[in-house]
């Protein structure tokens, strides 16, 4: 057993690898706040290990980034709800790569719900309030009165927001001591709470448009159009012929709608790894289209099911950040599988921040690199497929 991937935790001793899997990635699957809160179940008997006393309640589990929590637990039939793609290929490639029984195992994307009331809520606590918010408040009517709620992060990430959160929409809530920089929040259900209407998704006009851009919790850009996408949107490549156009990493799909309009005979593919994004982006496209365009909503990791050469075009305003992690790799991946995904003389367009370099990537990868725009903070840049 690679002991770098080796996660022991009193429940057992795993190998736990981040999806896509990548030999010579320095970062861990997994946390100290993963940690901390399977000792805490231990420690209470409420997970499958020396000190439980009984039979167990299946816990319901947000949030948990490569499956730490649902593997461990996998001897309590989890219910595992996240609302990454590449979450739900990591749970999957961890259960397999330990020769686990997945059968007991349930899958839920965020807008799924459980079939018999919650007794035991394990939550990873988002860095964003807005996500965190929609969750509390989708969960609450799902949990049993006498419901166990325990939530996990690192102490950087618990904020006092965060705790009115769990207090205004659930009810009583504490937090332990800090252990290797991370922290538990317990939370106790007050039936009499009244957390008020649900707030997302949220909307907003779209600036010198028809439409109107609806967004779920914790997709980029809820509030307000970001001056990055404002830039690439004066500038998306119109035709009228025939073609296939990706938005890859899509969020609320903006650029594919505004791409769509510009571009009157093309096939619309909306790509990203989130849920809520794709959710947000099929919201806004059939608000603006109605029945008179059709398009495709994929849930994929970057293009990876995608065949080769199938697309003319693709729009890329790449993340740099998985969860929690900050970098470029998903970037790579994107412009490496863009260059797989686009036909001869396809292109691939790209807005991203001047910092970060991605014409060093592009041009590197692609053989060529064009600067389509600019303003002092971001640029748009186009690579052809030779």
């Amino acid at each position: 057993m690679n002991v770098e991937q080796q996660f022991s935790v009193p429940q057992g001793r795993f190998q736990l690898q981040r999806y896509p899997y990548h030999p010579k990635d320095p970062l861990r699957a997994w946390d100290a706040a993963d940690e901390l809160l399977l000792n805490y179940l231990s420690e209470q008997g409420l997970s499958p290990d020396a000190a439980a006393d009984g039979p167990l309640d299946s816990p319901w589990i947000l949030n948990d980034s490569f499956g730490a929590l649902s593997l461990a637990l996998h001897r309590s039939a989890p219910l595992f709800n996240s609302d990454s793609y590449i979450g739900h290929q990591a749970l999957a490639h961890n259960y397999a790569l330990n020769h686990l029984d997945s059968s007991t195992l349930t899958r839920q994307t965020p807008f799924e719900i459980p079939t018999a009331p919650v007794k035991l809520l394990l939550i990873k606590i988002p860095t964003t309030l807005a996500l965190l918010e929609d969750q509390l408040q989708r969960a609450r009517e799902h949990l049993a009165p006498d419901c166990r709620i325990v939530a996990a992060a690192m102490a950087k990430h618990i904020h006092r927001s965060t705790l009115e959160l769990f207090e205004r929409l659930l009810g009583p809530t504490r937090t332990s001591l800090a252990k290797k920089k991370a922290r538990l929040v317990f939370s106790s259900l007050d039936p009499q709470l009244e957390p008020g209407p649900q707030r997302y998704p949220s909307q907003y006009p779209l600036e010198q448009s028809r439409f109107t851009i609806s967004n779920h919790a914790g997709v980029f850009s809820r509030e307000k159009l970001d001056i990055g996408t404002r830039l690439f949107l004066q500038h998306l490549p119109a035709s009228e012929q025939p073609r296939t156009i990706i938005d890859l990493g899509c969020g609320n799909g903006v650029l594919g709608l505004i791409a769509a309009e510009r571009n009157p005979n093309a096939e619309l593919i909306f790509v990203d790894d989130s849920y809520r994004a794709l959710a947000s982006a099929e919201d806004n496209f059939h608000m603006g289209y109605d029945k008179q365009r059709s398009a495709h909503f994929i849930a994929d990791n970057c293009l990876e099911s995608f065949t080769d050469q199938s697309a003319e075009l693709i729009l890329n305003n790449p993340p740099f950040h998985q969860q929690q992690t900050i970098g470029d790799h998903i970037a790579k991946q994107m412009f490496s599988d863009a260059k797989r995904v686009l036909k001869p003389q396809g292109e691939l367009w790209v807005i991203g921040n001047r910092h970060l370099g991605y014409h060093v990537q592009l041009r590197k990868l692609f053989g060529n690199c064009t600067l389509v725009a600019s303003n002092p903070k971001f640029v748009v840049l186009k690579a052809v497929k030779r």
